[in-house]
């Protein structure tokens, strides 16, 4: 029964050394020395923010990209015992004690060392020699600007090992595709590359357009099955809906995965929070939650209510009103009513509170029952400290004369009669009968008598309005832009009928003990929502760059500078890879066209396996270089020269495969081959002179000035000189 004791358990493994011997080189060039410098290097100033927002699990909002690349920087300081207390306001400012340097850059690290492996084997599954694969891994491995990019708390080098995974991922899979169909290895591959397409859009938006290429990649190889008559229509079938569910299905749920735990983590309230609407504001703990929890939901005639106007810009702002009119006279010479101002006020005040009237009755109470308000019902607002009522007529608001003024009427003038009805129309109601809501109605007041819209014009008015925003009644409107909609932000049932004891009620908190939460698909669809329309302020800045820079290098980014001696860090690439890369490009588009043209005569210069390989390198390497250069000629954003890495490595993995292909098919004779071997080895020799040339601003090995100026280049290098302290 034992007998199987008396033989030895053997277990054998098949190791590349190749892919070892990389991986090591690659995690020493990345790892080596990374809590140096122990400052803040460029956009760590940025992403260092949000780390220390994790930490305290409040909420942000970065309309650079998904939430995945700021967890993942998170989750290093996490791992590293990080308490989020240090503040992220400068450049070059020396971290504290408490900041795990290390923890925080080891995952960029980490993903940029894997990177080197990856192209080593995504062109051994693109039927590449070995040889060619490690030129590939070692380009990438001793490419200046990949190496800078991975050694910060950055994310460009997260979202390369991603998308390079993605691309290995799919040609596993496709290889497997002839013999192994829906074998164990045949799902693994596929779902890793819907799982690192994912993660790669969830890193940065930019992880799209390599996602794009490998759908449509995918899709011309299913186009290509469909006219396999060896295969059935169910087999078709199941191969369609395996790469549905693998390649769109799953990456889209992981993609809403990243924003659920983003959401679960930043559950606080914080700075951020005030572009949101209030019933996102209302989910979070503190902040707004705490004035609004347990209010009404049912807006009632007699409801005492705060407006917040729903588009946020210039700043959030409250209906408000206050004792003080407008001017007779402007300064052009125009007329007003000379009744009370309203206007839109950034800040929490007593004066934003207004009373729902039913015109028809006297009473500023909620009755019991409560009446609540439909849309389309008829109100009128009236102001709760001074019980003026909102009112808009035939006068040319004070900043927009092609719109009316909105007052609160005083019966100045016998020839100026109150206009003071208002129909409420509840933009996002389900049917006609929908009641006004606390937080979740977005409501438009229609004037009765004009038509008139109740908006915000954003204006900020002169002295005599306290720099306050204008509101105007829009008579020509179109639609329901968010400068017209109105949302009750705080809500109480009115009590108190005389205006004394009314005022101490106006007075009073709001808090109660009940929480009102949005779903998480509510939740999710604003803050996408946020983040792709939130634009910040595009300044110029002194290292941005046009996408025509960066093919040759004509520009560079000071990283870090040390404040005392020479040394310093930039982002500079390769010199002798990036001109190769460039050339390669050139090459392969060149003989491409060539060998279409040599084609469409008939005539074949290469086998049909060769052309079939060398067109499926391009579909990968050029098409990605060009997915991820050309989008950027049509963006309006500042761009930097981080923004091309992912392009360039892409076009590094071509410099091999175009290699190769001359050496198999355009070199015939051995001389040839043997001269060719030759300039590549001189070729190569260069690329790592150049690599350790730029070394020291690749590490900020400390430099003397006529160091610094002998790396200069170009003219338009951004070498920093300057005199070294003593």
């Amino acid at each position: 029964m034992l007998g199987f004791l008396k033989k030895p358990v053997v277990v054998t493994a098949e190791i590349n050394l190749n892919l070892v011997v990389l991986t090591v080189m690659g995690l020493m060039s990345r790892l080596w020395g990374l809590s140096y410098p122990r400052a803040v290097v460029f956009d760590e100033v940025y992403y260092g923010q949000f780390v220390s927002l994790y930490m305290k699990r409040i909420f942000f909002v970065d309309d650079s990209g998904p939430p995945l690349g700021h967890m993942l920087l998170a989750l290093g300081g996490y791992l590293g015992g990080f308490d989020g207390n240090f503040l992220w306001n400068r450049i070059g400012a020396e971290y504290s004690t408490n900041v795990p340097v290390c923890s925080l850059r080891f995952l960029p690290a980490l993903a940029g060392a894997l990177c080197i492996p990856l192209a080593y084997q995504i062109l051994v599954e693109l039927q590449f020699s070995h040889c060619a694969a490690l030129g590939a891994a070692l380009l990438i491995l001793l490419e200046n600007s990949l190496i800078t990019q991975s050694r910060f708390m950055l994310l460009e080098s997260i979202l390369i090992f991603f998308i390079l995974l993605a691309v290995l991922s799919y040609l596993k899979f496709y290889n497997l595709q002839r013999h192994s169909s829906f074998s164990g290895r045949w799902w693994f591959w596929l779902l890793l590359t819907g799982v690192a397409c994912s993660c790669a859009v969830g890193v940065k938006y930019m992880g799209l357009f390599t996602y794009m290429l490998l759908l449509a990649i995918a899709g011309l190889h299913f186009w290509h099955m469909l006219g396999d008559r060896n295969l059935s229509n169910v087999s078709l079938v199941c191969h369609f809906l395996a790469r549905g569910l693998s390649l769109l299905i799953i990456p889209v749920a992981m993609y809403l995965s990243f924003f659920y735990v983003h959401l679960t983590l930043l559950y606080r309230s914080g700075p951020h929070d005030q572009i949101m609407t209030s019933a996102f504001q209302a989910s979070l703990e503190g902040g707004l939650a705490r004035i609004t929890q347990g209010q009404p939901l049912e807006v009632a005639y007699g409801s005492q209510i705060t407006l917040r106007n729903v588009l946020g810009k210039p700043m959030q702002c409250w209906l408000h009103s206050h004792t003080n009119t407008y001017p007779i006279r402007y300064e052009n010479g125009r007329g007003s009513s000379h009744q009370q101002q309203v206007t839109c006020y950034p800040f929490k005040d007593v004066n934003n509170w207004w009373i729902v009237k039913d015109p028809g009755m006297q009473q500023l109470v909620v009755s019991n029952p409560p009446r609540p308000v439909r849309h389309g019902h008829v109100v009128q607002l009236v102001h709760g400290i001074t019980t003026r009522y909102l009112n808009t007529h035939d006068v040319a608001a004070p900043l927009s004369p092609h719109s009316q003024e909105v007052s609160c009427y005083i019966d100045y003038n016998i020839s100026m009669p109150a206009q003071n009805l208002w129909r409420v129309e509840i933009v996002n109601r389900e049917s006609d009968t929908d009641v006004w809501k606390t937080i979740l109605s977005e409501v438009r007041f229609v004037h009765v008598n004009t038509s008139a819209v109740l908006k915000l014009s954003g204006a900020s008015l002169p002295e005599w309005g306290y720099r306050q925003l204008e509101v105007v009644g829009e008579k020509l409107s179109k639609g329901y832009h968010q400068s017209m909609v109105w949302n009750v932000e705080e809500h109480r049932y009115g009590k108190s009928q005389e205006q004394k004891e009314r005022e101490v009620e106006l007075h009073s908190p709001t808090r109660m003990d009940i929480s009102k939460n949005l779903s998480f698909m509510a939740k999710f669809t604003e803050l996408q929502w946020k983040i792709l329309t939130l634009k910040n302020e595009d300044t110029e800045h002194k290292y941005s760059s046009s996408a025509l820079d960066w093919i040759t290098m004509d520009t560079n980014i000071a990283y870090w500078l040390h404040p005392t001696s020479g040394a310093q860090i930039h982002l500079l690439g390769n010199v002798c890879t990036w001109n190769s890369a460039n050339i390669a490009a050139v090459v392969y588009t060149c003989l491409s066209l060539w060998y279409l043209i040599r084609r469409r005569r008939k005539i074949y210069d290469i086998p049909e396996d060769a052309w079939q390989l060398w067109a499926s390198a391009g579909q990968i390497c050029v098409g990605g270089w060009v997915v991820n250069y050309l989008p950027f000629f049509l963006m309006e954003k500042t761009l930097f020269l981080y923004h091309y890495l992912p392009a360039l490595t892409f076009q590094i993995l071509l410099i091999p495969i175009v290699l190769q292909h001359l050496s198999d098919h355009l070199c015939r004779s051995l001389l040839s081959k043997s001269m060719f071997s030759a300039l590549i080895v001189a070729w190569f020799s260069s690329v790592c002179f150049a690599y350790r040339t730029f070394s020291p601003v690749t590490y900020g090995e400390p430099l003397s000035v006529a160091e610094l100026k002998d790396l200069r280049w170009k003219d338009s290098w951004n070498i920093l000189i300057r005199k070294q302290g003593h």
